[in-house]
């Protein structure tokens, strides 16, 4: 038997796919479940779209490779969908959209959309060789050997490793002349080796963090091995080893004028202390000796109040390195888009061939972006197939 679609990968990318490309589609997954990543995405909610959805909040290398796809299929339209299935969510910070109940119910309506449309689902099913053929593709697993007319990759990247994340797609996808680019940990904590914010560990606060090619104002934790927080997380997809991040730690507050204010009904007080009411005093505290606070208010002039609060405004730290792919939400980089058809997800070169979802180089944002890239590639590589076929 010669399937019409076989597709790799049961995640959302490979599942939405699955609900669209028509009869005789077989999914397959080395994976026991299916939706893996969805059932843990957002503390068991999933944070499944963002509202505020554009082009801007993806990167790549190619720019403009992610728009043909976004406009296509929407957050507005996969917000359609979770309404006609009956799943209730709602919107939390920056547009961020959460189940109200539990992200099974994603992973379910996506499974049975799948099913419907008339796709076969083995899981369990690893992959041990991919080869052409004249009329398509061969794909041997440990289940048996599967003729196909159109492959799909929907494997991701390489993050969360403990949940069988590799980098089969890239494998693949070399095997077929495709380019892979740099590929690293995107969305993941930034580590200190010296421990330094060990005595910090639990503290969050609003921050921007910022460098050369970012900024993001989100709140920022300080962990036992380094920083964490949505801020960190977004700023780490821009960081590079061994370049350094700049915080603001004062959130957005003028410091200035309110230390300014206190020190004529204050002036006797510690420094440390008066600047303790305005941020966290434990950071007060661990910053003291690197900037030097100290002395009573009254003793700061208005020129050293200036300095004090443009340091705050531009904390600098040079993280070590970052938790990696063990902890990473996503895989930076991946299939170069070069010769990807951008209006279908299909190989340029390799007629038949598609890749969907993460492990192509289009790398969204923190907060439900990059599963909105699942649904819109997966959407687009599915229809055209059904199209064509």
């Amino acid at each position: 038997m010669t399937w019409n679609t076989l597709i790799i990968g049961a995640g959302a990318a490979g599942l939405f796919c699955a609900a669209h490309s028509g009869k005789n589609t077989l999914l397959i997954d080395h994976a026991k479940r299916a939706g893996e990543k969805i059932r843990i995405s957002g503390g068991g909610r999933c944070n499944f779209t963002n509202m505020h959805t554009e082009p801007g909040n993806f990167i790549s290398q190619n720019k403009h490779f992610h728009k043909s796809a976004l406009a296509r299929y929407s957050q507005w339209d996969f917000i359609d969908r979770m309404n006609r299935a009956d799943i209730a969510w709602h919107e939390k910070t920056l547009g961020q959209l959460f189940c109200d109940e539990k992200a099974t119910q994603i992973v379910d309506m996506l499974v049975r959309d799948a099913t419907k449309a008339g796709t076969k689902i083995n899981l369990g099913c690893g992959v041990t060789s991919v080869r052409k053929t004249p009329d398509g593709f061969q794909v041997a697993t440990d289940q048996g050997t599967f003729d196909t007319r159109n492959l799909v990759l929907a494997t991701g990247g390489k993050s969360i490793p403990k949940m069988g994340a590799t980098g089969f797609a890239y494998d693949i996808a070399r095997q077929f002349g495709h380019d892979i680019t740099d590929v690293r940990p995107a969305l993941v904590p930034l580590t200190f080796t010296d421990g330094r914010f060990a005595p910090l560990a639990g503290l969050a606060l609003p921050v921007r963090v910022f460098n050369a090619r970012a900024s993001f104002e989100e709140a920022m934790l300080f962990t036992h091995r380094g920083l964490s927080g949505p801020a960190i997380l977004q700023i780490s997809s821009y960081w590079r080893d061994g370049e350094t991040v700049t915080i603001d730690l004062t959130g957005g507050h003028d410091l200035f004028t309110a230390l300014r204010d206190q020190r004529q009904s204050e002036g006797r007080r510690l420094l440390t202390t008066e600047l303790g009411r305005l941020l966290p005093s434990k950071l007060v505290d661990f910053l003291a000796p690197e900037l030097a606070l100290k002395g009573n208010l009254a003793d700061q002039s208005d020129q050293r109040l200036i300095e004090i609060c443009n340091q705050l405004k531009n904390w600098t730290v040079t993280p070590s390195g970052s938790e990696g792919y063990r902890t990473a939400e996503v895989t930076l980089g991946g299939i170069s888009t070069d010769r990807v058809d951008s209006k279908t997800m299909m190989s340029k070169t390799v007629p038949g061939l598609y890749f969907i979802g993460e492990c192509l180089d289009v790398t969204g944002w923190l907060g439900g972006f990059n599963f909105q890239w699942a649904w819109s590639s997966g959407y687009v590589a599915g229809t055209d197939i059904a199209t064509r076929s």
